[in-house]
């Protein structure tokens, strides 16, 4: 690492440092106020004014370099999960190509379709998701495989489906946060999988009477502390939680359509 690229640890420090400076600020008023109360003469109040301003174009400044912090750890942070998506994907294109490449190279023709029908069916896949137009949304499943967790994910989107224009954006974040909730809920909760085996689960997006349902089917149900934790979660905003009484459904989420 150049010495002009500063460490993750020494960023943290210097945020930490910044969210101080306010509070001393704050506190060195008492010094002013004390000394117009000792000598309460018109130049101690003329000090003490001048010393709260000061005060005052601190704490801005510092509030002002706070949130500068936040916002490039936060760049960084997306900037690091889409590299290592990006990586992911690079690795799982190479694996696909070697294993194509080996049945051609051997003659099996019919294990070679195999290969490229799976190919095309994750291209149609992601093609799928990118379409659905809400940007949290898409990096989220997009980026999920990077993750490393021990699930399958699979998305079937309704034809023709966009999100982004059925939806405001406010409400697709609060879909977004309500997918990756119940994801994860879906992945600690339940039975623990044998060794060795990997769960699955599809997510559904379509539409029903003027509403975006999305629907999660696995291989459990949920209990009634997960429903009554993501109700509260959502509680206020236009996501509502249903509970299909079926034997592959997960859980369902209903949201109106309008923006």
């Amino acid at each position: 690492m150049g010495l002009d690229q500063p460490s993750f640890v020494e960023r943290g420090e210097a945020m930490k440092s910044w969210k101080r400076v306010p509070w001393i600020a704050a506190c060195s008023l008492v010094i002013p106020l004390v000394f117009v109360m000792l000598y309460p003469a018109p130049f101690a109040s003329v000090v003490c004014a001048l010393w709260s301003v000061v005060a005052m174009f601190i704490s801005a400044y510092a509030l002002k370099k706070q949130a500068e912090a936040v916002r490039k750890s936060i760049i960084q942070s997306m900037e690091k999960t889409a590299i290592a998506s990006l990586n992911h994907h690079r690795h799982d294109w190479m694996n696909d190509l070697q294993v194509l490449y080996g049945y051609l190279r051997l003659g099996k023709l019919d294990k070679s379709l195999q290969c490229v029908e799976r190919i095309k069916e994750r291209v149609n896949e992601e093609s799928r998701i990118s379409k659905l137009g809400i940007p949290s949304l898409v990096f989220y499943l997009q980026s999920f495989r990077a993750s490393g967790v021990a699930l399958e994910l699979h998305v079937e989107v309704e034809e023709e489906l966009q999100l982004s224009a059925l939806v405001s954006p406010e409400d697709g974040e609060s879909l977004t946060g309500a997918i990756a909730d119940a994801i994860r809920a879906y992945q600690y909760g339940g039975g623990r999988s044998s060794w060795g085996e990997v769960r699955k689960l599809t997510l559904n997006f379509g539409q029903d009477h003027g509403d975006v349902v999305v629907r999660l089917e696995g291989d459990q149900t949920p209990d009634p502390e997960t429903l009554r934790q993501l109700a509260a979660v959502l509680k206020g905003k236009k996501v509502r939680t249903e509970h299909i009484p079926s034997g592959d459904t997960f859980i369902q989420f209903r949201m109106p359509c309008g923006i």
